[in-house]
């Protein structure tokens, strides 16, 4: 092939956008020069380095747009810490068919137990998998929706948050929430009854959530909503931020120690 051939191919390839194909045309060429192969293998394998760098792209702008707080992983989670969690289970949540049959997760337990580390790696899992994550907190996303409503575009705003087949709803029950408020998440979760995928994170056992929510009645049908086809896991234990402390506490004067992360 001469090097004009050359220059058309990589035209064509900027002109319709596969800067995957183009990045790899030289080495893709090289390669199927040495194994002699034919014009349909050498094809396969530039489409295939397309289809892997749309992927990657892909991926990145789904992390950016879930808008994850920290960078966290399961692979840095300690489950020998929280045997009530049961590691097989997470690891099967991570592939992220949960998501794909519009189920939910609910992740509860006490403060510092690592609640918020599970639910933002399960959510970067599910990135990974190729779906799109949003991460929000109960207090951000009521006051979300309830700006919506007062601009009369509440409708809309709950059409814009289905795009997300999970959505992560964080500290669900850390601050309480107006009677409006706990309206807006209400209508939210409704929304979403089986039409996408919630995993939620609280502080309180289903029985307290009355403390939150305030309408029994309304307590009620959201928990029947939310446990439809939902995993449930319950983290028990200390709190990481205690264990911390108390070992900075009790270790010898001057004796170092790497730094900790911290879970939620």
């Amino acid at each position: 092939m001469t090097d004009y051939h050359h220059q058309g191919v990589e035209a064509a390839l900027r002109l319709l956008r596969m800067p995957g194909a183009l990045q790899a045309y030289a080495s893709c060429l090289r390669e199927a020069e040495a194994q002699h192969q034919g014009y349909a293998a050498f094809l396969e394998a530039l489409l295939l380095q397309e289809v892997d760098s749309r992927r990657q792209h892909q991926v990145a702008h789904h992390r950016r747009d879930a808008h994850f707080p920290l960078h966290k992983t399961l692979d840095a989670f300690d489950f020998s810490l929280r045997p009530s969690v049961n590691r097989l289970a997470v690891l099967q949540l991570a592939t992220g068919d949960w998501v794909r049959a519009q189920e939910n997760c609910l992740i509860l337990g006490n403060s510092g137990t690592g609640k918020t580390h599970l639910a933002l790696a399960l959510g970067l899992a599910a990135v990974d998998a190729g779906v799109r994550v949003r991460f929000t907190t109960a207090l951000t996303l009521s006051e979300d929706l309830l700006n919506a409503q007062a601009d009369h575009h509440l409708l809309a705003r709950l059409k814009w948050w289905r795009r997300y087949a999970l959505v992560i709803v964080d500290e669900l029950g850390y601050l309480p929430l107006t009677h409006d408020a706990a309206q807006m998440l209400f209508q939210f979760f409704a929304d979403r009854y089986e039409q996408g995928s919630i995993l939620l994170t609280s502080n309180l056992e289903f029985g307290r959530w009355g403390e939150v929510f305030g309408d029994p009645t309304m307590t009620t049908a959201l928990l029947d909503r939310l446990t439809h086809h939902a995993h449930l896991l319950s983290l028990t234990g200390d709190s990481y931020r205690f264990r911390e402390a108390h070992a900075r506490h009790t270790a010898p004067r001057g004796a170092g120690r790497a730094p900790e992360e911290v879970p939620s």
